[in-house]
């Protein structure tokens, strides 16, 4: 029987919850039952081992359920029986282990610039990447075709990967209404027109499509593999063509009611300064995204002989590999770069109060370089307070974050809802 060809939306609220477009002081439907297999995986996912007694414990469900929803679970090769564990008296339980690699995702990042694809397993784990640099941003058909190529070489570097396939994630240099996310900004990719197009990836193999902020799913990402475990808010910062950043709070991302919360890159920090693609002038992103940083660190070259910049290529990598070792005009570009936005991440902290900074993108390399005028910047601008509470850090995640975020994306919603996984057959029991 084939599988369904879904497009689900991003971030629209599960059963019971208030979607982003309710009225305010509305109250909220009371929950409807939900099924207990999604329950009952995600304790597994999460344990890791553990055997069906310690699954009625912890779940508070009876023992003959736990089987039941066990047995449907079983054929798929997402839980395996592997031995007997230890007794506490009695028959020594079965132990059941969750199986990583039963089934994989497809997580892609479409930045502004490049194209990168991962293939992932059911615990974040990369098995397959593919990246090439591409004009996103003015080449949407071009663009397309490389994701679908993309995504094919990595399905083919990987046996049997096709038909384990749980979902294909996307993340988009762009905003995206939680409702209407097959739908892109005209005003950040009016080449676009609007479409992402992408709705044949759900079509070509028979699966779910998830699209979402690139910022958003790199918080995603650090949530659940990075130095955001166990934070109940903080900030994820990508700094790359444009600046982003995906916000965490209260353990759940926060993408505001019509998807536009985080756009830092948009902080007016020059005023009257250079115009930027919203309309605006002044922003973060035209003083600390890439083009602006390769525009500033060709002026200045005229007065800089000796910089090792003249001898390269100049792009945001060279800029990055010369400040790494030491370049002083190099030095001066990211040091300027680091405080600007160091403006920007101190209005965050008055506001939200998070405990604690991720930034990502390239720029995150250049780690202590960045990081501590980064620091001094917001020390000088913030209530001291939260400035103390607060952590600023690169990534641990690196370049394959956003493309990571992407899969966890879909492994978030297949968790929720089991039947997405390959050969899954929902019980009809319920809570």
């Amino acid at each position: 029987m084939a599988r369904a060809k879904i497009v689900k939306t991003t971030g629209k609220a599960r059963t019971g919850e208030r979607s982003g477009n309710g009225s305010a002081g509305r109250r909220p439907a009371p929950p409807r039952p939900r099924p207990l297999a999604d329950s009952v995986l995600r304790l597994v996912w999460r344990e890791r081992r553990i055997s069906r007694a310690d699954i009625a414990r912890q779940a508070e469900l009876s023992r003959s359920t736990v089987s039941e929803i066990v047995g449907s679970f079983l054929p798929t090769g997402l839980v395996s029986e592997i031995g007997a564990g230890p007794s506490r008296g009695g028959r020594r339980p079965i132990v059941l282990e969750f199986q990583d690699g039963a089934a994989c995702i497809l997580g892609v990042e479409m930045g502004a610039t490049h194209v990168a694809v991962a293939l992932t397993d059911l615990r974040g784990r990369v098995l397959v990447w593919q990246h090439r640099s591409h004009p996103v941003r003015s080449d949407p058909e071009g663009t397309r075709a490389l994701i679908g190529e993309l995504c094919e070489a990595c399905l083919a570097a990987s046996p049997r990967s096709r038909e384990r396939l749980v979902g294909v994630g996307v993340a988009v240099p762009c905003p995206v209404h939680p409702e209407l996310p097959d739908r892109l900004s005209e005003i950040v990719l009016p080449e676009w027109k609007g479409r992402s197009g992408l709705e044949e990836l759900s079509a070509r193999y028979r699966v779910p499509l998830f699209v979402d902020n690139d910022a958003n799913l790199g918080a995603l990402a650090e949530q659940w593999w990075g130095a955001g475990r166990g934070v109940d808010d903080f900030a994820y910062i990508k700094v790359a063509t444009g600046v982003g950043s995906g916000h965490v709070v209260g353990g759940k991302i926060y993408r505001g009611a019509t998807g536009v919360a985080g756009e830092i890159g948009h902080i007016s920090v020059v005023p009257g300064g250079l115009p930027c693609i919203c309309g605006l002038r002044g922003c973060l992103a035209t003083v600390v995204g890439s083009p602006a940083l390769v525009q500033q660190a060709r002026d200045l070259l005229k007065d800089a002989p000796d910089s090792t910049l003249r001898s390269a290529a100049l792009d945001i990598d060279a800029i990055e590999n010369a400040a790494l070792a030491g370049d002083p005009l190099a030095l001066r570009v990211t040091r300027e770069a680091a405080e600007h936005l160091g403006i920007a991440v101190a209005e965050m902290l008055n506001l939200l109060n998070p405990s604690l900074v991720v930034l990502g993108g390239g720029l995150a390399r250049l780690g202590e370089l960045l990081v501590e005028p980064l620091r001094e910047t917001v020390k000088s601008r913030t209530l001291v307070t939260s400035v103390a509470a607060t952590e600023i850090r690169t990534s641990d995640l690196g370049p394959r974050t956003v493309a990571i975020g992407a899969a966890t994306r879909v492994l978030e919603e297949a968790l929720a809802n089991p039947s997405l996984f390959p050969g899954f057959q929902p019980k009809a029991r319920t809570a």
